[in-house]
């Protein structure tokens, strides 16, 4: 899939999201929905890419797909590279895992996998509400805890 979607720069307070998965099919239901959602979105369709880009730019959301490259979710390089930032990157992040196996909202699934919610690839057509509920429930669980360290740091 060409990189159509994907824009090199992004502008301070834009909504960026990386999307890792080399399965056309899923890319294809999922960018236009986050293009949507006013994100602008690059695509991660190599390891070493994905790595690059997490290393350079601060994405709000990051959409992994559990057999990216031929992976398992125990094995996937990307869920292992974000699973080793630190907490104060990672919070940063909103991590959806798009998988086979398990179900969509599962929390304790989600917990066990590291990562902030999951979809289950027989709900992509629903990716965008599904989504949007889970950044505003994320948004709302860490806001306190933001807003202290913006006062910390002023101090």
């Amino acid at each position: 899939m060409p990189n159509d979607f994907e824009t090199s720069f992004f502008d301070a307070g834009d909504n960026t999201a990386l999307v890792c998965i080399d399965h056309q099919q899923y890319q294809k239901l999922i960018v236009p929905q986050l293009i949507d959602m006013s994100y602008k979105v690059h695509l991660g369709l190599f390891e070493e890419d994905v790595l690059l880009k997490l290393s350079t730019y601060s994405y709000n959301v990051v959409v992994v797909y559990e057999n990216f490259k031929g992976s398992t979710a125990q094995t996937n390089p990307v869920l292992a590279h974000l699973t080793k930032r630190a907490g104060t990157q990672r919070r940063d992040h909103f991590v959806v895992l798009l998988s086979h196996r398990f179900a969509t909202n599962d929390a304790m699934s989600a917990f066990v996998q590291s990562v902030d919610q999951i979809i289950n690839v027989a709900d992509l057509a629903n990716f965008k509400p599904v989504l949007r509920r889970g950044v505003t429930q994320h948004r709302e669980l860490y806001q306190a805890y933001q807003e202290t360290m913006k006062a910390v740091q002023a101090i």
